[in-house]
């Protein structure tokens, strides 16, 4: 009996803040134990992956003509990273287990007729997560040779190994991130959990948001690595909210539709 309750609650949205709170320890045990699973992995690829992610600190050499190498600046540095290395890979392998996670969590209890959500999200979010990954191993040698080249010619390009690294896997997973964020924001209206104009009221704090988030997530300090992430976001934001205009206007298109037809169908009666 208790089960059908908590199926209920969950169906209809009244589930208690205890409930909540159950329910997000849980998506974030099994997405845990995914990326941990899967970083076990990584920790076998990390050295073919350091080697290929080191290439253009190698070509500043050639390029423009200085001298570039990456410093180690602790004992455990070099292990560390290789863990750091290994749990991003984790990340990336098991993101289809963990961002259906987030998914579940925000639209528990589906019914068999909106499982059709669940087919839209692994269609969408995932290739996206892992484009936006490919996008960013494609552009962050280009921002490398972009951001060393400003030195001047005669100087040395001793970087810090963890400042590099973390530069490179953050760029590579906030940008997965990034093309991620439309996909939930246009199931969430194609389920009837957010309006259209309930996404456009709040761009101010989408706004606000991503660029806190961008902030806080971005490779560099400067201003403009953080612009780098969050301009393409706030377009995927809008590009989200249009297509949610266009998903309500069909919907409200329809119930007008057959609002009408129901009241041709409806019996006349005469009046006295």
């Amino acid at each position: 009996m208790m089960a059908n309750t908590s199926r209920r609650e969950k169906r209809t949205g009244r589930m208690s803040l205890g409930a909540h709170l159950v329910e997000l320890r849980k998506r974030l045990y099994i997405s845990a134990l995914a990326i941990a699973a899967c970083s076990v992995l990584g920790w076998f690829l990390s050295d073919a992956l350091l080697d290929l992610m080191r290439q253009p600190i190698t070509e500043i050499a050639v390029v423009q003509h200085r001298v570039a190498s990456l410093n180690y600046d602790s004992i455990a540095g070099a292990f560390d990273l290789k863990i750091q290395v290994a749990i991003t890979i984790g990340l990336i392998v098991a993101s289809p287990i963990w961002l259906y996670q987030i998914f579940a969590f925000f639209m528990p209890a589906l019914t068999r007729k909106e499982m059709k959500f669940v087919l839209g999200f692994f269609f969408s979010a995932v290739p996206l997560f892992i484009a936006g990954v490919f996008v960013g191993w494609q552009a962050y040698p280009r921002v490398v040779d972009i951001m060393t080249s400003v030195a001047p010619p005669d100087s040395t390009a001793i970087i810090t190994a963890k400042t590099y690294f973390d530069f490179v896997l953050k760029l590579v997973i906030v940008i997965g991130i990034g093309f991620v964020l439309p996909v939930f924001i246009v199931l969430l209206n194609f389920a009837g959990v957010m309006s259209a104009r309930t996404i456009i009221k709040s761009w101010r704090w989408a706004v606000l948001l991503i660029v806190v988030f961008t902030a806080i997530a971005t490779p560099a300090t400067d201003v403009l690595s953080m612009l780098f992430l969050a301009v393409p976001m706030l377009v995927l934001y809008f590009i989200a909210a249009a297509i949610a205009v266009l998903h309500d206007r069909r919907v409200n298109r329809r119930a007008t539709l057959v609002e009408k037809a129901l009241s041709d169908k409806a019996p006349v009666t005469d009046v006295a």
